[in-house]
């Protein structure tokens, strides 16, 4: 007898078959088996080195005045004038050091560099987790065409999952509408396959990690 069933009925005649019939799982301790082979390297160094390979620019800190002198450096060789920043902890730093800055949005299409802290560092893979959760918003961190974070070595975790840890110790149960990680500059080679730095955020992002676990 003719079969009449469309192929689209009879694939899910196998699935509900397939559903009903009940089968021990042939690899019962897959989920047990790590996906990365053990690590023993420092996190910071870890941090260091998958960010840089991606083109991001990475400056350890021993201190707040450390921070500020090679900001004011990096503003220096760069010719920047107008850098944005909107989370009251960062501005009380660069207040107590007298380091000029806009507060506010006003101009803000003539900003040269957004200045963040973010939420974790994942070091597997050099991402900086962000969220909408801080002063900063969404804007900071993407419209101008440089972005620089201040990070702390607290927030150094190993994987993704451990950065989502933070967030829900950090957070408690109001997770942020928007939780992001940025991996180097912003890129695409879609046109004609031909990479494009800064095509949709920031052309250069710096890290600069402060050592807040000092004994």
């Amino acid at each position: 007898m003719k079969d009449n069933t469309t192929p689209k009925e009879q694939l899910l005649k196998k699935i509900r078959k397939a559903l009903l019939e009940k089968r021990d799982n042939p690899y019962p301790q897959l989920e047990d088996v790590p996906l990365y082979p053990p690590q023993n390297d420092i996190l910071e160094m870890m941090f260091a080195e998958q960010f840089t390979a991606v083109a991001g620019q990475f400056i350890f800190c021993e201190d707040e005045i450390q921070f500020i002198e090679n900001l004011l450096t990096l503003a220096e060789q760069r010719n920047w004038h107008k850098i944005y920043c909107w989370e009251s902890y960062l501005q009380n730093i660069l207040k107590t050091y007298e380091y000029p800055y806009f507060e506010t949005d006003k101009d803000f299409e003539q900003a040269e560099v957004g200045l963040t802290l973010c939420d974790a560092l994942i070091a597997r893979n050099g991402s900086i987790l962000i969220t909408n959760g801080s002063a900063a918003g969404r804007r900071l961190s993407i419209y101008p065409h440089q972005h620089i974070v201040l990070a702390y070595t607290s927030q150094l975790v190993l994987d993704l999952k451990d950065g989502f840890k933070l967030l829900k110790d950090k957070y408690k149960n109001k997770l942020p509408s928007m939780i992001s990680t940025i991996t180097g500059p912003s890129r695409t080679a879609d046109i004609e396959k031909t990479l494009v730095i800064g095509a949709h955020g920031p052309k250069e992002i710096f890290v600069f990690l402060l050592d807040d676990l000092q004994a």
